[in-house]
């Protein structure tokens, strides 16, 4: 079942983070991160997919609305994971429909998306769904300490 994420998942966001994107970020520092995205939906987005057995997340979705001045307003996604033992089971495509739903429901015409070079599979799965890579690109990053 899609529902909205709240405090209280934060443990198995914590999880699907770690083992499934790779990014073991504390417990206390997740949550308050969950906290700032659900009390800021004008620019935020963040479903999740509820295992009906043991009502724990087991993916997630989290978008931004993302707003330039080149371009019309678009959602962008942040981040989109489904632990290992549930996928291949259609969360994904769920969670990414449902987002296009709320694309419509906020008049929003575009949804984007960026994905690591060495995900081939991630990126089959963008295609089966109708997106299309439109460049390549690099990211660059700086630690401001």
């Amino acid at each position: 079942m899609i529902r909205k994420i709240n405090l209280t998942d934060a443990n198995a966001i914590c999880q699907i983070n770690t083992e499934d994107l790779g990014y073991a970020f504390p417990i206390e520092q997740t949550k308050h991160q969950i906290e700032r995205i659900i009390n800021d939906t004008e620019h935020y987005y963040l479903i999740g997919y509820e295992d009906s057995s043991t009502k724990k997340i087991v993916g997630y979705l989290h978008a931004e609305v993302y707003r330039t001045t080149y371009f019309e307003t678009l959602l962008n996604v942040l981040g989109l994971a489904v632990l290992g033992d549930y996928q291949r089971q259609g969360i994904g495509k769920q969670l990414m429909l449902e987002l296009e739903h709320e694309a419509k429901l906020r008049n929003i015409t575009a949804i984007r998306l960026n994905s690591g070079e060495e995900r081939k599979e991630a990126h089959l799965f963008y295609e089966s769904l109708g997106y299309i890579s439109k460049k390549n690109q690099k990211q660059f990053m700086k630690n401001i300490e």
